[in-house]
């Protein structure tokens, strides 16, 4: 086993789990203070922002399962030692996707579901067209993740 090669592939799982993770916090954050808001005003309308509030939290699952998937591929959890530096950055590479955009689209999706929040609380009938802003920024978190899946199943064919 090659320490440095290990020590990427690691810092790629962790930078996975812990940038998707910071997304998330960030994106439900900002959509928890608009919802605590609304609430505030009518409580009636509690589940409907909350909905709306959780779905910024999926970046932060999504790179935790490329970290999971990733120790279960490459001689953590089991599956193919990484034995070289070159192997270690290629794992890094794989698990930079979901990484790099469960970061950004979390906060981005947060501050879109504020905004839905928003529309919610004026025109609560408006519910099911508020969900479909937030899902938008939803799907580029699922492009990189699929990205990152394709990527972590078929990194082993460059060891």
């Amino acid at each position: 086993m090659n320490e440095l090669g290990m020590f990427f592939a690691i810092l790629g799982m962790a930078l996975a789990a812990i940038l998707g993770g910071i997304g998330s916090a960030v994106g439900v954050g900002l959509a928890g203070q608009a919802a605590a808001g609304v609430v505030t005003e009518d409580p009636s309308k509690f589940s409907k922002v909350l909905i709306l509030q959780l779905l910024p939290g999926t970046q932060g699952i999504y790179g935790f399962l490329i970290a999971f998937l990733a120790m279960s591929q490459f001689g953590i959890l089991g599956g193919t030692p990484v034995t070289s530096t070159k192997d270690g950055l290629i794992v890094l590479a794989a698990c930079l996707p979901i990484a790099i955009v469960g970061l950004l689209s979390g906060i981005y999706q947060g501050k879109t579901a504020v905004s839905s929040i928003g529309l919610v609380s004026k025109k609560p009938e408006q519910f099911g067209k508020s969900l479909l802003f937030p899902a938008m920024v939803e799907t580029y978190a699922i492009l990189a993740l699929l990205i990152s899946i394709l990527a972590v199943f078929n990194v082993g064919k460059f060891f």
